[in-house]
């Protein structure tokens, strides 16, 4: 099949597909398409459903450079798993947050759902493998809440648990000791507003980056507060942790359940409170898969092949 489409602003062809065509490129060896183009006309040659896909995409590259004012890989990636997913512009539930960027929008139908039940719900948990949005949603959520005045603070925990390792003693402060656990965090919060904001913000105690241990004994109001990595935490720490929720707050639990590095035997707080609370009303769940995996394109095969029982021997 091949199709023909017009640019709608040819001056910006190339904000639109990028240096030396890299844009372009990500389509080609995403969707296995042909994409050539001359002047404001682009053509498109492959199978149908391919043709139509990268049409697609190349529609909302141009909508989305116009309303943003300029493209990177990152938002062709996530334009290429919308249209895959058939996440239409106007049910995307895009994340109003502090950066540049201006906004967060989920890329596929598992994200979508995650977003909205968090919106609905008062606490949210959210279980799933390695690069499916669980941390970055639940993050964006709450800043989009603090910006727009809905909580007057953002709690983030995380179980300080080593993931199959023995570090020892750590060098440093407690701060020092605790910040390796903590850093998937600060990395998901500096990329929904800059650096000098998040520091800003938690030395007024906005924002807190904490070990789990460290919110025993406290309540918590009006606040947007967030356990990530929850599979390692106890049936203890877990109760302990939604027991913190005070009035006008959200929680958010989340966990791959795949990767839990507690120690033999010992029952998982993250799978327990779902078993237990599941049916409760105010309570959500969402349980995403390999499908919603939007980290590198290697990441859902890798997950994929460490998810298949191995008949052969090594």
């Amino acid at each position: 099949m091949e199709r023909v489409i017009r640019l709608e602003s040819e001056s910006r062809r190339l904000e639109l597909f990028g240096q030396a065509d890299k844009h372009l490129r990500m389509l080609r060896d995403s969707l296995g398409v042909r994409v050539v183009s001359r002047g404001a006309d682009v053509t498109i040659k492959g199978d149908a459903e391919a043709v139509d896909a990268a049409a697609e995409v190349i529609d909302r590259m141009q909508k989305r450079l116009i309303e943003r004012g300029g493209l990177n890989a990152s938002d062709i990636r996530e334009l290429m798993a919308q249209v895959e997913s058939q996440i239409s512009p106007d049910e995307g539930q895009a994340i109003t947050v502090y950066s540049h960027k201006q906004v967060v929008e989920p890329f596929t139908r598992g994200q979508l759902e995650y977003v909205e039940t968090m919106l609905k719900n008062d606490i949210t948990f959210c279980t799933g493998p390695a690069g499916t949005g669980k941390t970055y949603l639940a993050v964006a959520v709450a800043v989009s809440m603090l910006k727009k005045k809905q909580i007057r603070k953002i709690v983030l925990a995380r179980p300080a648990v080593e993931a199959g390792e023995r570090l020892g003693f750590l060098p440093g402060d407690l701060q020092a000791k605790v910040n390796p656990y903590l850093r998937p965090l600060f990395d998901s919060l500096e990329d929904m507003m800059d650096f000098a904001q998040v520091r800003r913000f938690m030395e007024m105690d906005i924002i807190e980056v904490i070990p789990l241990a460290f919110m025993r004994g406290r309540t918590l109001n009006e606040a947007a507060i967030i356990c990530d990595e929850a599979q390692n935490t106890s049936h203890i720490q877990m109760l302990m942790f939604l027991t913190r929720m005070g009035r006008g707050s959200k929680m958010i639990v989340t966990g791959d359940i795949t990767q839990i590095d507690l120690e033999r035997g010992q029952l998982s707080g993250l799978v327990d409170a779902i078993r237990r609370l599941k049916g409760v009303k105010g309570i959500g769940f969402v349980q995403l898969g390999k499908g919603d995996i939007v980290r590198h394109r290697l990441v859902q095969h890798i997950v994929q092949a460490y998810g298949q029982r191995d008949e052969t021997p090594v």
